[in-house]
């Protein structure tokens, strides 16, 4: 008895020390993980800080060769001179035209496409999923003078609906690989039970499948309107008019001949940045489980 009782005693003791030492390993590794978030946050956010506190900032320290993390002073004479620009009240208008047509387009579309490849089964439909995703690997850059050349034939170049549908393609089809993602996550006992009750199977879609889809369509639409509202060099090339640029392209008035009013250019910068973030914070919520609840299957 004593015999057994001493070769299992040593052997008792191991696992209470991992267990007294496993705390220390976890608090180590949370502390050196919040340092990495810590750090990672910083160096993101630190150009966003720059942006705006340049905005803030007085035109004479901008060109300073001496410059401060915070500015001796703060003035809103570079968000004025930035608001009465030529053309900039047009440029507000053309972004909107163009942004929400696009977005609101792309979703409708890829809310089908996403539900036909989701639920029905049809040749190519493997063939056509790939394809899909081969798209995504083209750079915009390279479809540029294809592109240009085809709205020359069909009219569209200096018109918004050029633009548009641009944006509206090129959207397409990430936005539908993320919503297809939560159709297949649906039950289809749902639809087929509405369609017991007296729907139609298009009945069934808009009240029943429609409104769960709303996660998706949120995170789907702010990826759409992020790429549309931040785009430059097509908007560039398609729209000749200065009163028909976008917000981005408005941008090039700060530049001259006789060099660039930094301060002007960063509180433009700015104010084009407020739209997209109110956007996102409307959304935020719906775009995080549209983000991890729609990946889960598919």
């Amino acid at each position: 008895m004593s015999t057994t009782t001493a070769t299992t005693a040593p052997g008792a003791t191991e696992p209470a020390l991992d267990t007294a030492l496993r705390p220390d390993r976890k608090k180590r590794s949370r502390h050196f993980y919040n340092l990495v978030g810590l750090v990672s946050f910083v160096v993101m956010a630190f150009p966003v800080y720059w942006l705006v506190i340049s905005a803030l900032r007085p035109n004479h320290e901008i060109r300073s060769y001496d410059q401060t993390l915070w500015p001796s002073s703060l003035t809103l004479d570079n968000f004025s001179r930035a608001i009465d620009a030529p053309n900039f009240g047009t440029a507000i208008q053309s972004s909107l035209i163009i942004c929400v047509t696009a977005v609101v387009g792309a979703m409708i579309l890829s809310t089908i496409a996403a539900f036909a490849i989701g639920r029905f089964r049809f040749a190519g439909r493997k063939v056509f999923m790939i394809v899909l995703l081969l798209v995504q690997l083209l750079p915009p850059t390279t479809m540029l003078i294809p592109l240009y050349i085809q709205l020359n034939d069909l009219g569209a170049i200096n018109e918004y609906w050029g633009v548009i549908i641009i944006y509206l393609v090129s959207t397409l089809p990430f936005a539908t690989w993320m919503i297809r993602g939560f159709v297949v996550n649906i039950p289809k006992e749902l639809e087929e039970a509405a369609m017991v009750d007296g729907c139609s199977r298009m009945g069934a879609f808009w009240r029943v499948i429609f409104p769960l889809l709303a996660p998706g369509l949120a995170a789907a639409s702010i990826f759409s309107l992020i790429n549309a509202w931040n785009e430059y060099l097509l908007a560039y090339i398609v729209l000749q008019d200065n009163d028909k640029y976008t917000l981005n392209v408005w941008l090039m008035n700060f530049t001259t001949d006789r060099g660039t009013d930094y301060g002007a250019l960063m509180a433009a910068s700015t104010l084009i940045a407020i739209p997209v973030v109110a956007f996102f914070m409307l959304v935020q919520k719906k775009m995080a489980a549209g983000l991890t609840s729609g990946a889960v299957k598919g």
